[in-house]
């Protein structure tokens, strides 16, 4: 399959539909044994120490998650290697030509600064087995190509010296790896045509065959000396984002217990995301992923010791556009409302947004992304109050129509953000009689007269929308 074809977009949505299916799967038939559900001693914590661990993460809301890696130079989607099922061979050209010599890691965190995100996670290494680090454990890393130095170490640097926290994205899947096992999503797994479907689906005997030359035991080795490197060579880390579980490669492939166990004494404050496949427990993941999609309320999972839902924390990651490497010819890009929309509503629903930047293989941001960075930036400088320590308000506060709610419960201030600016100078607040002290638009710190009405309160607007892309006003609640 071509990406730039006109099948590309049905890719993005199977793709979707694939990472939602398997999240799905992995909360809901999961094989994990009830002795394996059980709590390690390594793993214990306190509902309140856990708590603490992410209270960082929960207060700041918005990072940048950046996807880099060789497939910058095709440029044409990060599964580009699988979606033309190229050989390792044919793709070693792209490593043979990596040299982004315009790469300046303070650049990037000024401009995640400047557009209001908190943190960022990078990929150290893709489904490629490209690593982007120094690493003492593979050939096929960045000093190797012709650019030469490692590109974590500088980003690692200049994030941390703009205040932002540094989170590292490793792929459990290695398709460069040789003891990495042949599986259907592999660009070199052997393929026949099925009869019925005539589709080309895995060959499972000649994958077999080939797959008795390679260890997995080896390989689950070979992520934890590099996962050893990236907890003990760059500082502290922030967050963990490994990638990703799937129908027959999953905790027992991974060695998932071990790998976590690693993590955790290394970099005890660290928080990991959920796709270890290790669902069924309490201890196995301190949030979950949902991805491309925007989950209609609050994330919840199953607690596997009472069988009842709870709410949980949750991080979704979304793209400007439908690639997450750089993709030259791709034109599905939100706009700056939409993004802007977009981290309203997920706060509002008491989560977190990874925003994805691909940066191109000479090591710059592209120009349709600089340009949303902007424009998340205008709107944040004078409205992040109603994004930071912000989350889902509370029940009894309704929402009126054509907005969007986040709520401070340290402040008590209620953040209404207006997607259509009333054209009657006038916004009621249904129920809201006798909660308000204060109204102001955020933007400005201008007053916002309200009046009681029954059982209702009128909010009186001005005529004109303010100079912001989404005006927001600021109830102080009694």
């Amino acid at each position: 399959m071509h990406p730039e074809s006109s099948n590309h977009f049905i890719f993005i949505m199977k793709k979707t539909l694939f990472y939602s299916l398997i999240m799905a799967c992995l909360l809901t038939a999961n094989t994990i044994s009830a002795q394996e559900r059980k709590t390690p001693d390594w793993a214990k914590e306190s509902p309140e120490e856990k708590e603490k661990r992410l209270e960082w993460w929960t207060n700041d809301r918005f990072g940048m998650f950046i996807h880099w890696g060789l497939y910058a130079l095709p440029a044409r989607h990060e599964w580009v290697q699988h979606n033309e099922r190229t050989s390792s061979a044919d793709y070693r050209k792209y490593f043979e030509h990596f040299n982004p010599d315009l790469y300046n890691p303070a650049e990037w965190a000024k401009k995640a600064k400047e557009a209001g995100m908190k943190y960022v996670v990078i990929t150290t290494k893709h489904h490629e087995g490209f690593c982007l680090f120094d690493s003492k454990y593979t050939d096929y890393k960045v000093t190797n190509t012709p650019y030469g130095k490692d590109l974590i170490k500088p980003l690692a640097d200049a994030f941390r010296a703009e205040g932002l926290r540094v989170g590292f994205y490793y792929s459990l899947i290695d398709w460069n790896h040789p003891d990495f096992t042949l599986d259907n999503m592999h660009p070199e797994c052997p393929k026949v045509k099925n009869s019925r479907s005539d589709k080309f689906v895995m060959d499972t005997i000649a994958a077999n065959e080939l797959n008795k030359k390679r260890d997995i035991k080896k390989y689950q080795q070979y992520m934890k000396n590099q996962i050893t490197e990236l907890m003990t060579n760059y500082g502290q880390i922030d967050e963990l984002f490994l990638d990703f579980s799937y129908g027959g490669k999953g905790h027992k492939e991974w060695d998932s217990e071990g790998l976590l166990k690693l993590i955790r004494k290394l970099q005890p404050q660290i928080i990991v995301d959920d796709r270890l496949d290790l669902n069924n427990t309490k201890w196995g993941y301190d949030f979950v992923t949902p991805e491309q999609v925007m989950p209609s309320k609050w994330e919840t999972r199953k607690d596997p010791s009472t069988g009842e839902y709870v709410r949980v924390p949750w991080e979704t990651c979304q793209t400007f556009s439908g690639s997450w490497g750089y993709y030259r010819d791709e034109t599905s890009w939100k706009s700056i409302p939409q993004l802007i929309s977009m981290l309203i509503e997920v706060v509002g629903k008491g989560g977190n947004l990874l925003l994805n930047v691909g940066p191109t293989a000479r090591g710059t941001f592209d120009y349709r992304a600089n340009d949303r960075l902007q424009g998340l930036g205008r709107w944040m400088e004078v409205n992040s109050r109603s994004i930071y320590g912000c989350t889902q308000a509370p029940d009894e506060l309704k929402r009126p129509a054509n907005t969007l709610l986040t709520y401070n419960p340290k402040t008590r201030i209620l953040y209404i953000h207006v997607l259509n600016w009333p054209t009657f100078k006038a916004l009621t607040l249904e129920g809201y009689k006798g909660k308000i002290k204060y109204a102001q638009i955020l933007n400005d710190g201008s007053e916002v007269l309200f009046r009681e009405r029954n059982e209702n309160v009128e909010l009186s607007l001005p005529l004109a929308k303010p100079d912001t892309e989404i005006p927001v006003i600021e109830v102080f609640l009694n």
